[in-house]
C-alpha cells in the first residue's frame, strides 16, 4: 500500500545513542539538556532567536493566542487543517473566516479589512502546503488597524522567503513537528516568537504558568516535551537538506508526468526556497476527484482529501460566512503521495491512473 505520506525514520543507532544518554541520566522531561541542544540548534538552522519547542503543532497555536492576549475576533482563512479554527475556538475567540487567493490557496488579503470589526484583535493565517502567506500585505493591514499576527506554519519548516525562514514573519509563528512533516519529532512543534519581551511568559505559559512551587504568574498549560521526542529532532535536523532534495525529486517526476491541460495546482510564491510538504492537485470537478480516488484507492494507492472540507462549512462554527473559491477547491483537491524513498515507478504509476481517468465521462 502507498500512502499519502511516509515517516522519515533516521538511523536507529543514532537515535538509541542519545536514548542510553537519557536513561543514564533519568532526566526525561521538563526542560531537560536535550530539549534545549534541540532548541539552541534549531535557532541556528532558522536564524531566529527566540523558540520554544512544544508539545505539538495545536497546543503553540493554543498558547500563540493567549501569549499575545487575543480575544474577541480573528480573521483566519477557511482552507487548512482543522487544528487552525479549532485552537481559536478553545481559547473563545470568534473565527472570521477570509475567502483564499484562488492561485495559491492563502488567505487573500485583499478581502481581509472588509471583515475587520472593532472586536477583531487577530488574524491568524496559514501557510498552505508551505506555500508563503503575503506576508508584506498582512503586516500592512496588521499594523493600520493595531492587529497582532500569527502564523500557522505548520507545513512551512525549511522554507525561506527572501533569504529568511518563513517561520521568522508575524508576531508569533508555530511549527507542527509531527511525524508526517518534513521534520519531525515524532509529536511536537514549536513556537517562534519576533519579541525579546515575550520570551519568558512563552517559557512560562507552555509549563503551567508557573516559576518553582511559590511563583503563579499565568494560566499556563501542559505544553512540553520529552527528551525522547527532542532525540529524536537532534537526530532529523542535520538531515533535512537531504529530505527536502529527496521529496523535490518526487514533486519534480510528478511535474513532469501529470496532464496539465486539465489538472492545476498552487502557484508557489516567488523569492523562496521550498520545501515540498505536500503535493496537491485540483481537478476540473469533484465528480472526476472522486473517480480518481477511487480509481487510485484500488490499486493501494490512499491520496488525501487535503483540505476538506473548507473550514467555513462546518456545523460547530459560530459563524456561517460564505467562502467561494476555499469551497470549490476544497471540494475537488486531492494530496498525492509524496515522501523520501516513493520510486519513481509507483509515481509514474499514479500519474498514469490519474490521465488515464481525468475525462468528464
Amino acid at each position: 500500500m502507498i500512502n499519502v505520506t511516509k515517516t522519515f525514520l533516521p538511523d536507529q543507532e543514532k537515535y538509541l545513542q542519545y536514548v542510553r544518554e537519557i536513561w543514564e541520566r533519568g532526566y526525561l522531561t521538563n526542560n531537560g539538556p536535550v530539549l534545549q541542544e534541540l532548541e539552541a540548534e534549531l535557532k541556528k538552522y532558522l536564524g531566529v532567536d527566540h523558540l520554544y519547542f512544544c508539545g505539538n503543532g495545536t497546543i503553540v497555536l493554543q498558547i500563540a493566542i493567549k501569549a499575545l492576549e487575543i480575544t474577541g475576533e480573528v480573521i483566519t482563512t477557511p482552507f487548512s487543517y482543522v487544528a487552525t479554527s479549532n485552537a481559536i475556538l478553545w481559547e473563545n475567540c470568534t473565527p472570521v473566516f477570509v475567502d483564499i487567493d484562488a492561485q495559491t490557496f492563502n488567505i487573500n488579503p485583499a478581502l481581509i479589512e472588509a471583515s475587520i470589526t472593532p472586536a477583531t484583535t487577530g488574524i491568524l493565517a496559514t501557510h498552505v502546503y508551505g506555500n508563503p502567506c503575503d506576508v508584506e500585505a498582512i503586516e500592512v493591514i496588521a499594523k493600520k488597524h493595531n492587529l497582532k499576527v500569527i502564523y500557522d506554519a505548520a507545513h512551512a519548516f525549511g522554507v525561506t522567503y527572501k533569504g529568511k525562514s518563513l517561520l521568522s514573519f508575524g508576531d508569533l509563528s508555530t511549527c507542527s513537528f509531527h511525524a508526517t512533516k518534513v521534520f519531525h519529532t515524532i509529536e511536537g512543534g514549536a513556537l517562534i516568537s519576533n519579541h525579546p519581551e515575550l520570551d519568558r511568559k512563552l517559557h512560562l505559559l507552555r509549563a503551567f504558568g508557573h516559576q518553582g512551587d511559590e511563583h503563579y504568574l499565568y494560566a499556563g498549560i501542559n505544553g512540553k516535551n520529552s527528551e525522547f521526542h527532542a532525540a529524536m529532532g537532534l537526530v532529523n535536523l542535520p538531515l533535512v537538506k537531504d529530505i527536502i532534495a529527496a521529496r523535490k525529486e518526487v514533486f519534480d517526476a510528478y511535474d513532469s508526468l501529470l496532464n496539465w491541460d486539465v489538472l492545476y495546482k498552487p502557484v508557489i510564491s516567488k523569492d523562496i526556497e521550498y520545501n515540498y510538504a505536500y503535493y496537491p492537485v485540483v481537478f476540473p470537478s469533484e465528480q472526476v476527484m472522486f473517480r480518481v480516488m477511487d480509481a487510485l484507492r484500488e490499486e493501494d494507492v490512499i491520496p488525501r482529501r487535503y483540505f476538506y472540507p473548507s473550514l467555513n462549512t462546518l456545523s460547530f462554527m459560530p459563524r456561517q460566512i460564505a467562502c467561494p473559491v476555499s469551497e470549490d477547491i476544497a471540494l475537488r483537491v486531492l494530496s498525492l503521495p509524496l515522501y523520501v524513498g516513493l520510486p519513481y515507478s509507483d509515481i509514474e504509476r499514479i500519474s498514469r491512473i490519474i490521465n488515464a481517468h481525468l475525462s468528464p465521462e
